[in-house]
């Protein structure tokens, strides 16, 4: 069996940066569960993982911009540093806030300068190319899939 549009697929996974530190994994832990070209994943995991086989294993690497995207140099903003309180005021510290258009923003503390604090609206990953080490562990025949296997077999059976 191979993985095509459709499928609800079950991987599991070890995210690493190129530089080996690892991100995040889901080995030894519950799977993650997917349907196949419904974009619920990065697109270029996404698109690696088209025909793979059940019980297959390989390692991907995806580039920027079919992951998180490039670093936007608009995505950062300086706010006075009397806006921060002191104990967020550490580089990589994740804030939450109201953007001018009234939308709830969950920037990075990029900087800390002496009078400004640098907060940076960017996906932390953004701009990383990420290597999966990735294993297909079960592969199951979604509905609209199976409905069209139905149809065909019944075509083929006239």
């Amino acid at each position: 069996m191979f993985v095509s549009k459709g499928d609800i697929v079950s991987v599991e996974y070890t995210i690493q940066l190129e530089d080996g530190c690892v991100i995040e994994t889901t080995v030894g832990e519950t799977p993650l569960i997917y349907t196949h070209g419904q974009e619920e994943i990065l697109q270029g995991l996404e698109a690696a993982l088209d025909g793979m086989e059940l019980g297959t294993a390989k390692l991907v690497s995806v580039a920027p911009v079919d992951a998180y995207g490039e670093i936007h140099p608009e995505g950062f903003f300086e706010v006075s540093r009397d806006r921060v309180p002191e104990e967020a005021q550490r580089i990589g510290m994740k804030l939450e806030t109201t953007a001018p258009d009234g939308r709830v923003v969950f920037p990075y503390v990029a900087d800390i300068r002496p009078e400004v604090i640098v907060l940076d609206l960017n996906h932390p990953l953004a701009g990383k190319t990420l290597v999966f080490d990735v294993r297909v562990v079960d592969i199951r025949r979604g509905e609209r899939q199976l409905m069209t296997e139905a149809v065909s077999g019944e075509k083929a059976a006239r």
